[in-house]
């Protein structure tokens, strides 16, 4: 599991036209040229977006002469989002990029700060920190 990889791939994801990409990608590989027609968009904002979700591991290319054949990586996907949901289903102290934050949420029960804010208190804590 790694952090930068999901903020790769949802950052790809985040952009419209690149999940009607990979829509019509799942649906059959295709060249540039045809995600042109299809999307009615330029083949450089094609390329770019084609370039954002291959860094990400979205997407494989194969050349073929001048052209560039595009396809969905679907088995990466569904690990990546397999390993997203277990990530979510992990407990908290399991997860070892998550030891400091670990113990600061076991001792948010004993926070007077927290407590006061939970509260609606956050006026009186912010003046008593500033003096």
């Amino acid at each position: 599991m790694s952090i930068d990889n999901y903020v790769k791939i949802f950052k790809a994801l985040g952009e419209p036209s690149r999940l009607r990409m990979l829509k019509l990608l799942s649906v059959r590989p295709m060249y540039v040229c045809e995600l042109e027609k299809v999307l009615q968009m330029s083949q450089p904002r094609i390329s770019q977006h084609l370039r954002v979700m291959k860094h990400a591991g979205l997407v494989k290319e194969r050349k073929e002469a001048q052209r560039t054949f595009y396809a969905i990586k679907i088995d990466y996907l569904d690990e990546q989002f397999k390993e997203l949901l277990e990530f979510f289903h992990a407990d908290l102290e399991r997860l070892p990029l998550f030891t400091e934050e670990y113990q600061r949420f076991k001792e948010l029960e004993e926070d007077s700060g927290v407590a006061q804010c939970k509260e609606g208190k956050t006026e009186t804590v912010k003046m008593e920190q500033e003096a």
